[in-house]
């Protein structure tokens, strides 16, 4: 078999009608996975990541090309009559599944909602809200940096007595899509073995909960809210990037036998059997004072230094790096991860899985707006 042509979703028909980040994630990764997949956008401007700039590469947002790509832009108005008609149509006829987060009610108000499957039961349909469907928030719109305030991640992210730190990349909305593709994935099998298809519903609010598991357990485990600690873990000790003499290096000992060989490679090995330092829970207890030892010992030289001589050891440890440096990295040139257009244009990120050894490939860049409207119109496009 050719490896180029192992795509595991092909001839699957998705419609996304969608905007922003979450659903349109979703339907990158599905495309990329080999599906079709039919964006519907408004013909006035399209979807509204696409002016999210700058910057901007090839006239549009970095955002809106990064997760568009692989998919089919169908310019609909969906206030004609006869456009609405025509996706109504497709959706019933020819699509397998539905991924949507338009504002609640939008769509049921066009009959475009999961009511769909009385005419398609095979139809597999999921909604991507903000708050969930149902409770008192469930009409209430949001975004990622809403849910990571509501939701605790903000809380818990950035130093003690600073002000709030989102986490950078969009990790609520990327995280909801990716609970919509295992939904829709696991939909997917039951159609299989049942030829019925099934409505989903997942919300950036509910993915932010999961994100928040270990966190809220802990507090529902001991009565004690959990604080900002930086760049450490909670439960373990050392466990946090410390400044070495020109730049950051993250150390992560998850055991009494790590923290041995990292007081070696400090020159104290006698710090693995004090009694405040010999296990985890002590070290833990004992971490303000730990971590100004190891602090103080770290910055007398190049982080280069340290993490090769915690390699040698087998001490887990990185740099703090840089996107240029990432992008750089030996390691991800070998991954091939970075994927350009076909036409050469653009490099975007490609999945991170591999089947058979080969990465998806990527098929096509973005489409520009409506310039794929003929597959629901046809001859009325």
């Amino acid at each position: 078999m050719n490896p180029e042509a192992f795509r595991p979703l092909e001839g699957l028909v998705v419609v996304e009608i969608g905007h922003s980040v979450a659903a349109p994630f979703a339907g990158h990764v599905l495309g990329d996975l080999g599906a079709t997949v039919l964006k519907v956008e408004n013909p006035k401007g399209g979807d509204d990541a696409r002016n999210w700039g700058p910057p901007f590469w090839e006239g549009a947002s970095v955002i809106f090309q990064t997760i568009n790509r692989n998919k089919y832009s169908v310019a609909l108005d969906l206030k004609n009559e006869t456009h609405l008609a025509a996706l109504r149509r497709f959706l019933i006829e020819d699509a397998d599944v539905v991924l949507q987060n338009m504002r609640p009610g939008l769509l049921a108000k066009l009959g475009l909602d999961a009511g769909l499957r009385r005419d398609n039961p095979r139809l597999i349909y999921c909604n991507l809200n903000a708050f969930g469907r149902t409770g008192p928030l469930a009409e209430k719109p949001g975004y990622d940096p809403l849910m990571q305030a509501f939701g605790g991640i903000m809380s818990i992210t950035g130093e003690e007595g600073a002000p709030p730190v989102r986490v950078g990349p969009s990790i609520v909305d990327c995280g909801a899509g990716m609970w919509s593709i295992i939904g829709i994935l696991a939909a997917l099998r039951r159609r299989t073995l049942t030829g019925e298809g099934c409505e989903i519903d997942t919300s950036l609010y509910e993915t932010t909960l999961s994100w928040m598991n270990t966190a809220t357990v802990g507090y529902l485990a001991t009565g004690q809210v959990p604080k900002r600690r930086g760049t450490e873990n909670v439960s373990l000790a050392p466990y946090k990037a410390y400044l070495a003499a020109d730049d950051y290096v993250l150390i992560a000992c998850g055991n009494d036998n790590l923290f041995r060989r990292l007081a070696g490679v400090l020159g104290h090995a006698e710090w693995a059997d004090e009694a405040r330092f010999a296990t985890n829970p002590e070290r833990v207890k004992n971490r303000e004072a730990l971590n100004g030892l190891i602090g103080d010992i770290i910055r007398t030289r190049p982080r280069a230094d340290w993490v090769a001589a915690m390699d040698r050891v087998g001490v887990p440890c990185a740099p703090l790096q840089r996107v240029d440096e990432v992008v750089d990295h030996p390691q991800t040139k070998a991954l091939g991860m970075l994927q350009p257009t076909p036409d050469g244009k653009m490099t975007l990120m490609g999945l991170p899985l591999s089947f058979n050894g080969t990465r998806p490939p990527l098929r096509k860049g973005p489409s520009s707006l409506g310039a794929d409207t003929a597959r629901i119109l046809g001859d009325a496009s």
